[in-house]
């Protein structure tokens, strides 16, 4: 916890805390948000988004020849884009958090023999993965069939209830911010979600820091 709240510390310098518009008012989960552009505090997010763009070849490849496919998985989830390519997006939201979620859940010490790995949708297509990677999935499967960067984030928070850190999709739809989550099949209002308290969000274009109304880190005490 100590090295956790020594990161928030420095992620919070680095979003510049003394600039006038860098507060935000309260949004997720009733926090208020501290917006950063730059993205160098979180490199594993940098190196996924590399990979992502790498694969894009692979998925207009798919697209055009499902023999030239990564995989027969692949072949699905691209199949199920182009599906649902023209419906809502309260319906795009839905299919692609069903269809991502029959992924069961692997850890990343099962998959890569070492903690923490985020994968680009290729690799969790082939491996499954843990909650980031269902997370990054749904990420660019919703970027792909039209939602904006400014729609989508992806969230790092801590479950109350079950006591651990977890990451979930949060989605701006229709003056909502609807959740998508590897452990329930539902996607659901962030209104009905009472035990995620988030520590950083992240899109392609910014990263956010948040704050619990009233919450203030006065100090920190390195001893404890």
């Amino acid at each position: 916890m100590r090295k956790l709240v020594i990161f928030l510390f420095v992620f919070f310098t680095s979003a510049s805390l003394n600039s006038a518009n860098a507060v935000m008012p309260a949004a997720l989960f009733g926090t208020a948000e501290i917006k950063a552009a730059s993205l160098d505090a979180l490199p594993k997010w940098q190196t996924v988004m590399k990979k992502i763009d790498r694969e894009q070849a692979s998925y207009d490849a798919c697209r055009k020849n499902a023999a030239k496919c990564p995989s027969k998985a692949v072949a699905a989830w691209i199949a199920m884009l182009d599906s649902i390519k023209n419906k809502p997006q309260a319906v795009q939201v839905e299919k692609v958090n069903s269809f991502l979620n029959k992924w069961r859940y692997r850890t990343d010490s099962q998959n890569y023999g070492r903690s923490d790995y985020w994968a680009s949708p290729v690799k969790f297509l082939a491996r499954s993965g843990d909650c980031e990677d269902y997370a990054i999935a749904k990420y660019v499967s919703l970027r792909s069939v039209g939602f904006t960067v400014d729609q989508l984030r992806m969230v790092v928070v801590r479950d109350t209830i079950r006591d651990l850190n977890h990451a979930i999709l949060a989605v701006y739809l229709d003056n909502d911010v609807v959740i998508l989550d590897n452990v329930t099949p539902s996607v659901r209002s962030q209104d009905r979600v009472t035990n995620y308290a988030p520590y950083y969000s992240v899109n392609e274009n910014a990263r956010w820091a948040h704050v619990q109304p009233g919450k203030i880190i006065l100090s920190l005490n390195t001893s404890r």
